[in-house]
């Protein structure tokens, strides 16, 4: 497979509408079409977590949901003692493959084979 490289951005980050952009470049969607895949990707792993399952992204990493417990907390600036509800939190572990990409461990163009 051809090697993807991204063009220089003009952000430090990786927007939607830049994905939308890339999509349209590469893939030949109309703009519509691939501003409307890349919201429509992240309503689906937004809803997926939200209803409690977790999302698996092969050779990328996995969003998971972890429920946090009640704990005691402190306000920094008076050091009062304050309660923490329990609640849920999303967590990201990158993939061995993503980890290998990034630190260069992985020769440039074997990242998508």
């Amino acid at each position: 497979m051809d090697r993807v490289i991204l063009p220089t951005l003009e952000t430090p980050t990786l927007t939607k509408a830049e994905l939308a952009e890339l999509l349209f470049e590469r893939l030949g969607l109309n703009k519509r079409e691939s501003k409307d895949m890349v919201e429509a990707f992240f309503e689906i792993v937004h809803a997926t977590l939200v209803s409690g399952d977790d999302v698996k992204l092969s050779g990328f990493g996995n969003f998971n949901i972890r429920r946090k417990a009640p704990r005691p907390g402190r306000n920094p600036r008076t050091g009062e003692a304050i309660p923490i509800k329990a609640r849920h939190v999303v967590t990201f572990h990158a993939s061995h493959k993503l980890k290998g990409i990034v630190q260069g461990d992985i020769p440039a163009g074997e990242e998508f084979e």
